[in-house]
């Protein structure tokens, strides 16, 4: 049996009564940086794998993940079903291209925990391939991810997931960055818009939603405009022309495949 060294029990000491929580499928490419991120920072990383082909199981144990298998069932209750294999109530919600920063890793190390009444919002820095976008749809973004079991869960959503929060929850935000690696290149982003909007459209058509002719055509252009010039989008160069044309097209694809589900109804 291995000993544990010296500097093995001070790195457990200064670690946190957090659980990383991590939901994925075929991100092999991405999912040893993030948990390369999170070292040092629990000793409960939970990997939820719901299907994968390539070798992102294998990377996920021998960076000493728990590795998980189970269907996929949505986001929403994939996620929820996730959080429930983890050790502690205290949650960190990370998806497997989503590496933490040093500032943000110390800031989670110092935390105190007052009650489990508050949930921590964490700002986001997106990349298109190499490139940090700052402006736009992906500019300024910011979700909570931490989270108490106990008081806040993930929705049960197709799509679009969403934490439930209490009334009077208090919402605190903490120092440094997720840094999400959002898409490789144009094909990718292609493939992820195409497979989201006919994704939201199924969840639309079961909320019992409309779709009609004229929104089709005016809410994708709309969305270009306030992306790329509202939102100052046209100030980081092509990638997020690219962007703002893929949000619209996302737009038309999700509003189109609902009419088709509801004339088909």
């Amino acid at each position: 049996m291995a000993s544990i060294s010296k500097n093995d029990l001070i790195l457990l000491s200064d670690m946190q009564s957090i659980s990383t929580v991590i939901v994925c499928r075929n991100e092999a490419d991405a999912i040893s940086k993030t948990l390369l991120s999170l070292r040092g920072l629990s000793d409960d990383i939970v990997v939820y794998d719901n299907g994968s082909t390539d070798n992102t199981k294998i990377l996920a144990q021998q960076q000493g993940a728990k590795l998980f298998e189970g269907s996929w069932e949505g986001f929403g209750k994939t996620k929820k079903k996730a959080v429930s294999l983890a050790k502690y109530d205290w949650i960190l919600s990370v998806d497997a291209d989503e590496a933490i920063d040093e500032e943000l890793k110390q800031s989670l190390l110092q935390l105190q925990f007052p009650d489990t009444e508050t949930v921590y919002e964490i700002r986001f820095k997106n990349f298109f391939a190499d490139k940090h976008l700052r402006y736009g749809e992906w500019g300024g973004d910011k979700h909570i991810r931490l989270f108490n079991r106990k008081t806040v869960n993930w929705d049960e959503s197709l799509v679009h997931e969403k934490l439930v929060l209490p009334p009077g929850i208090k919402i605190i935000r903490l120092k440094g960055f997720v840094l999400h690696q959002t898409v490789k290149d144009v094909k990718e982003y292609a493939e992820k818009t195409m497979h989201y909007a006919f994704l939201n459209a199924s969840k639309y058509f079961l909320l019992g939603k409309k779709s009609f002719r004229l929104k089709i055509l005016i809410a994708p252009i709309f969305g270009f405009i306030k992306y790329y010039f509202f939102r100052l989008g046209f100030l980081d160069g092509w990638e997020v022309f690219i962007c703002a044309r893929m949000t619209a097209f996302y737009t038309f694809l999700k509003y189109e495949k609902l009419r088709e589900l509801n004339r088909k109804k």
